[in-house]
């Protein structure tokens, strides 16, 4: 399925999967996502909505978009089918008014996830050395602090757990003040996850699960995007 996604990408021109896509992907190799599906319609919507379970989020799906919030093409906590469907028509119609010549391919529907603990797994590409992986606190923490760690893919398990403990925000992990802790060997296990993907996708030019929730018996990616080389 993943070299079908990807193959599907470029014939359209793309190097920037969908989230849709992203998460496929992901998934396929073994890499725990909040699932998310392509609705169509307001009633479409709804009745994946029903599927997944509420409350649940929607986000715009269109290949020019790649800021959803900032055209109002993101809702969250929906609670019920009528909530669904009129945060889908109000989606559309966001992004129609601040991306007139954007394709709107539809709306993703994912379940709204139990808060935790908001963490970055990333991953870039540098000329000298090949693909770099990151690990960070995430959400809009990681623009803010920058307190994140790299290492050079392939990663060892050594590496997955030096990555984790070293950032400055490892406490936050451990349960600070009283909060619940984070499941650090799950994170561990993820970042290295994330560095096989890495290494068997070397069409992969950029990656980014931001924010992962981290739980105290898991972790979950809840968004997930992926840029793909050009003309690999």
């Amino acid at each position: 399925m993943t070299q079908a996604i990807i193959e599907s990408a470029r014939a359209q021109g793309r190097t920037l999967l969908t989230e849709i896509e992203a998460k496929q992907v992901l998934e396929e190799a073994g890499i725990r996502v909040s699932p998310a599906r392509l609705a169509k319609t307001a009633g479409e919507a709804a009745k994946i909505a029903e599927g997944l379970g509420y409350p649940v989020v929607l986000k715009v799906v269109s290949p020019q978009i790649t800021h959803k919030s900032d055209v109002g093409g993101v809702e969250l906590d929906l609670a019920s089918a009528g909530d669904v469907r009129a945060a889908f028509d109000r989606i559309v119609a966001a992004a129609r008014q601040h991306a007139p010549d954007a394709t709107i391919d539809g709306v993703a529907v994912q379940r709204m996830e139990p808060p935790g603990i908001e963490v970055i797994v990333g991953m870039t590409k540098d000329p000298q050395f090949g693909p770099v992986l990151m690990f960070g606190l995430g959400g809009i923490l990681v623009e803010v602090l920058k307190d994140v760690a790299f290492r050079v893919v392939p990663l060892t398990e050594r590496d997955a757990r030096q990555m984790v403990h070293e950032i400055k925000g490892y406490p936050l992990l451990e349960g600070y003040r009283g909060h619940e802790p984070a499941d650090v060997a799950k994170l561990e296990q993820l970042v290295m996850q994330v560095s096989a993907f890495v290494e068997q996708h070397p069409e992969v030019a950029e990656l980014d699960l931001n924010p992962v929730f981290a739980y105290k018996d898991g972790a979950i990616a809840v968004d997930a995007r992926i840029v793909l080389a050009d003309g690999a």
